[in-house]
């Protein structure tokens, strides 16, 4: 027994991340300004689309348009008022035909049309005191940005008898570019400060809380060079920045939160600090280890959907995740041996302790304890309670309607939301809310009426024109019934693509985009739900030994977020609070969103299980009583898991204060998850649901077992661990209830007096 109590000599990881610790930090910090370089300037490389997928029907038909008739689509509107007069007044007339023709004059812009020149009557609005412009910009995302920068100052505000506003899908996206960089600037202003007075209340030293925000900002800033160079090969959007920003500081400071902790409960143990780091490394750093990879899974899973808008949360999540783990397993321990007890400098809570001494490191956490002793008492009753509380706030996710991402993202005062918001309320027929039908093929001019005088003839049509005809292809322009995107919009589109043609047909438009991305979606999710499933079932596995745990953290996780679905719905769909939070409901919920709250969210609740099992199975093993096991696991861990929680629910929250409408959803919808998951779920469901499976809990087939004691990974330390692991982090070895030999009757006659009181 006296291997296991003499501490191992440092080896493995443990002396290959601290023995040239001045050295990794230096490296780290020429890496950390290599990192700003080529980082810099990253998103004004990003998109701001990427909701539809790029090889559905629609999409083709989108890019053949694009390419044969540029017209046909048009990305620019220009609202001319013409304020008292009429838009038919000569002079107002004269003025927009000078105005359209100045446009059609500019490089990079084609397909330019008016009222004046083609007289429809889409393009007027029905009191007569407004009318439009359109045109389409030409090139990719970057190239119709510098084109309308270049253009917009121009063409903007009054132009003899009338005002003029820029709007169209292209200035929405850009003015959503530019709202998203100021937000995500301000969110770093606010979370930045708040965080660190928080981590300074939760370790007292300003010394230890600096640490994990250093920890935070260097994964922050690996990310961004990650991301600019992904952008040399593929689309990212400009969303994913968010995520890298709450991520990074989130995910970085949980990290370090744990880390840190467990190296000063080891330095008050009276361990030198390179063995105190060596233990911390084989104990929460191993926990650290599975969180990263539980988390990344839970990201990697968004690959597997085509959108590029789900792609680029993989990539900004995925990088930024390995990232701060990588950080808080070779930063994090070579600062501390520098530090060794100065961890502790500048203890600022001694100004509010008024003489009293500070709470002994062995007596924290008691009330946490006698919380989960409660809570096992009552298991049935909270276990019920809770699921019952859960469900009922996920219900009114059941009414869910699915839309697109457009102008009313943005602020009610911004120029496109508002030029969008007059072309709904003031135009008939929708201008650029139409379908259009690609033809392909030959066909002859009574083929093309008999086939428009079909489509006339649906229920939810109100008129159809064209076709325009170049050589064997054309197209049609459909406008529907109601809204662009609605119901009736959407079953128009199954209508259409249903209607028999002498010629192939392809059907686009922003319902067809939609259609089309609900169907993507819906097709990838059973895939990207068995991935998350599995590979969580795994590491859990590993990192316990027991069938029941995983299946558990599974079930319990996604019960953690129906609060979150629940509350985007009724919030942001139905349009609660929205004067409140500032936010024009569209009436529906972007397609995407919930797959990316899910991802983001299941991920940080693993992430959070994973510590708390971990500190459960590390006392369990110690001394094989269950139930003593699952409250000294949440005595350990409760107070650090709420302050993680805390804290980044104050990043996502500061994400939230986001002016555009999806960016608010995602901060604030991960924010209520996050606290939720560790308020109720790791303080009530999971210890009252361990106590009613009881040891039953860790049971697992014996050819299991034999795999888990062979390769299976646990935050406990055994003989084994210890003497053939040599520090490493993820040595193999679980041990059990005789791996802490002699130390194990201490430490249950000590968790006893505690629970005495």
């Amino acid at each position: 027994m006296t291997e296991v109590d003499t501490p191992p000599r440092p080896g493995g990881w443990t002396r290959l991340v601290t023995a040239r610790p001045r050295l990794s930090l230096l490296a780290a910090l020429v890496l950390t300004v290599l990192a700003v370089l080529a980082g810099g300037g990253v998103a004004d490389r990003m998109g701001s689309g990427g909701w539809e997928d790029p090889d559905a029907e629609s999409s083709y038909a989108t890019r053949a348009l694009e390419r044969e008739f540029p017209g046909s689509q048009p990305n620019l509107l220009l609202l001319v008022d013409a304020g008292d007069a009429s838009v038919d007044d000569p002079a107002v007339a004269a003025e927009a035909a000078r105005l359209t023709e100045r446009l059609a004059g500019e490089e990079g812009v084609t397909g330019v049309g008016s009222y004046w020149r083609s007289r429809s009557p889409a393009l007027r609005a029905e009191d007569g005191h407004e009318a439009l412009v359109v045109a389409r910009l030409t090139g990719d995302e970057t190239a119709m940005n510098r084109t309308l920068e270049r253009i917009t100052p121009s063409f903007r505000g009054e132009h003899g008898v009338m005002e003029v506003r820029v709007g169209g899908p292209v200035a929405v996206r850009h003015e959503m570019q530019t709202i998203i960089q100021e937000d995500l600037l301000r969110a770093e202003m606010i979370a930045l400060p708040v965080t660190l007075v928080l981590l300074v209340m939760v370790f007292g030293s300003a010394v230890a809380a600096l640490l994990p925000l250093g920890i935070g900002i260097v994964a922050i800033l690996g990310t961004n060079a990650v991301l600019r160079g992904l952008t040399e090969f593929t689309d990212v959007s400009v969303f994913a920045m968010n995520l890298t920003t709450a991520l990074g500081l989130g995910l970085a400071i949980d990290y370090a939160l744990f880390v840190v902790r467990r190296f000063r409960e080891e330095l008050s143990t009276g361990a030198d600090p390179l063995t105190a780091v060596g233990t911390t490394l084989r104990t929460a750093g191993r926990t650290v280890l599975f969180s990263a990879l539980t988390v990344a899974v839970s990201l990697a899973a968004m690959l597997l959907f085509p959108q590029y808008f789900l792609r680029s949360f993989a990539y900004a999540g995925i990088a930024v995740v390995l990232l701060a783990a990588a950080a808080a397993l070779v930063l994090l321990p070579a600062a501390l041996v520098l530090l060794g007890h100065r961890v502790d400098s500048l203890d600022l809570r001694r100004l509010f302790r008024r003489g009293r001494p500070a709470r002994p490191a062995g007596e924290e956490g008691a009330a946490w304890g006698r919380a989960a002793a409660l809570v096992m008492r009552r298991a049935p009753f909270f276990a019920l309670g809770t699921t019952a509380v859960l469900v009922l706030l996920g219900l009114p996710f059941l009414g869910v309607k699915f839309g697109t991402a457009d102008d009313r993202q943005l602020p009610s005062t911004a120029e496109s939301h508002v030029v969008q918001q007059h072309v709904r309320d003031g135009f008939p027929g929708s201008p650029g809310g139409g379908l259009e039908v690609l033809a392909e093929g030959r066909a002859t001019r009574a083929q093309y009426a008999a086939y428009k005088e079909r489509v006339a003839g649906l229920p939810e049509v109100v008129r159809v024109d064209g076709p325009v005809v170049k050589g064997d292809i054309a197209y049609f322009t459909v406008l529907p019934k109601g809204e662009a995107v609605d119901d009736p919009a959407q079953r128009l589109v199954g209508d259409l693509r249903a209607v028999d043609a002498p010629f192939d047909t392809r059907v686009t438009g922003a319902a067809a985009v939609l259609v089309d991305s609900k169907d993507a979606i819906g097709e990838r999710l059973p895939a990207a739900a068995v991935l998350i499933v599995i590979v969580t079932l795994l590491l859990v596995f590993l990192l316990t030994g027991s069938v029941l745990v995983p299946v558990q953290a599974v079930v319990l996780n996604a019960l953690s977020l129906t609060a979150m679905f629940g509350a985007v719905v009724w919030v942001f769909q139905d349009g609660h609070l929205s004067g409140l939070l500032g936010f024009t409901s569209p009436g529906s919920i972007e397609t995407t969103l919930p797959v990316l709250m899910f991802c983001v969210a299941f991920g940080l609740s693993m992430d959070y299980g994973v510590f708390l099992l971990s500190r459960i199975k590390e006392e369990y093993d110690h001394g094989g009583d269950h139930e003593q096991a699952v409250r000294h696991g949440v005595r350990r861990t409760g107070g650090l898991i709420t302050a993680a929680a805390v804290i980044l629910a104050v990043v996502m929250v500061a994400i939230g204060t986001s002016r555009v409408t999806n960016t608010k959803m995602l901060g604030l919808g991960v924010a209520l998850a996050v606290l939720m998951d560790a308020m109720i779920v790791r303080s009530l469901l999971v210890p009252s649901v361990m106590r009613l499976t009881g040891r039953a809990t860790w049971w697992a087939p014996g050819p299991l077992r034999r795999f888990h004691e062979r390769f299976g990974l646990s935050e406990g330390e055994s003989v084994r661990g210890a003497e053939g692991s040599g520090g490493d982090v993820g040595a193999a070895g679980t041990g059990g209830p005789a791996a802490a030999g002699e130390t194990a009757g201490d430490e249950a006659a000590r968790d006893r007096a505690e629970a005495r009181g």
